[in-house]
């Protein structure tokens, strides 16, 4: 039975016509359970992080400016998200269900979160609807209190991952790779330990070829004890903000690639659903259930 990390709360309102696709998190786990692929009982609330795990990864005085609603009009617009206390107990409470995630993943195998995947959060701000950064919060939770020695974050959201980049440019113990749009969001990139930038319109062939180049490689020269997979779902051609040409099918293979290399390579892997901004959200839901049903077929 797959570990999933869901609440109620990751559906958290927003003002109408917010480009954030929120209705995602409602749907996507009742699409997995109505057709089988997760039983309710995978589905566990996650708990709030405490501060102090937080504190390893995030600055004190941004994060108690956050939890205070103490941000700049400037800060807050770069979030992307109108601030409220309802706000921040959901970005707190995602960071826990990765942290928990990635507990359960050393014993399971597989873990995965339907939220996640905030990787545009820094040390000491948001931006990106990333408000604080769960799989770097995670990973430095694996590294201090779990005994994990190395740790590999696989980023495949469209958007480069610069907050992670940025929290880990000079921690050896972790190694960043990330593969998005060269064109796309940020304007401004930080330096992944790889970064490979994609054109606009590459196509399901050119993508997956790259990847199958370079993810194994990484695994024998990185040698990993751990994995954290961002699978977001706006590589899709169908998506207004990532200008990739893939289809679901790509999308579903790309899954399938990096999944079943840690499968074979007994490696823990937490994954997080990353982004995802097709006009359809069916589109969008669809994608993601195909990651689950992928790691389902793995360690089902």
């Amino acid at each position: 039975m797959l570990p999933v990390a869901w609440a109620p709360l990751y559906a958290h309102p927003l003002p109408a016509g917010h480009r954030f696709p929120m209705l995602k998190y409602e749907l996507l786990p009742e699409q997995l359970v109505r057709e089988g692929t997760l039983p309710e009982e995978s589905l566990f609330a996650p708990t709030p992080l405490p501060e102090k795990y937080i504190l390893e990864t995030h600055e004190a005085g941004y994060y108690h400016r956050l939890v205070q609603g103490q941000l700049t009009r400037q800060e807050e617009r770069a979030t992307g998200f109108p601030w409220s206390e309802a706000l921040v107990a959901r970005e707190v409470a995602i960071l826990g269900g990765t942290v928990q995630c990635a507990r359960l993943a050393r014993h399971t195998g597989v873990a995965l979160n339907v939220a996640g995947g905030t990787h545009h959060a820094f040390a000491d701000r948001g931006e990106g609807f990333c408000l604080l950064n769960d799989q770097a919060v995670a990973a430095n939770y694996l590294l201090r209190h779990e005994g994990i020695a190395k740790v590999l974050i696989v980023d495949l959201d469209v958007h480069q991952g610069n907050g992670t980049a940025a929290l880990f440019r000079h921690e050896p113990r972790v190694f960043t790779f990330s593969m998005h749009g060269g064109r796309n969001y940020p304007a401004r990139k930080e330096q992944s330990d790889l970064d490979l930038p994609l054109p606009d319109g590459t196509d399901d062939a050119t993508y997956l070829r790259l990847l199958a180049d370079t993810l194994p490689r990484l695994l024998d020269q990185e040698q990993p004890e751990f994995v954290f997979y961002l699978a977001g779902a706006d590589v899709l051609a169908t998506d207004k903000l990532g200008h990739l040409a893939l289809t679901r099918e790509g999308c579903r293979q790309r899954d399938r690639l990096v999944l079943e290399l840690c499968h074979r390579h007994q490696l823990p892997v937490v994954v997080c659903m990353g982004g995802g901004y097709s006009e359809r959200v069916a589109d969008i839901v669809e994608a993601h259930a195909n990651t689950f049903r992928v790691a389902a077929e793995l360690w089902g």
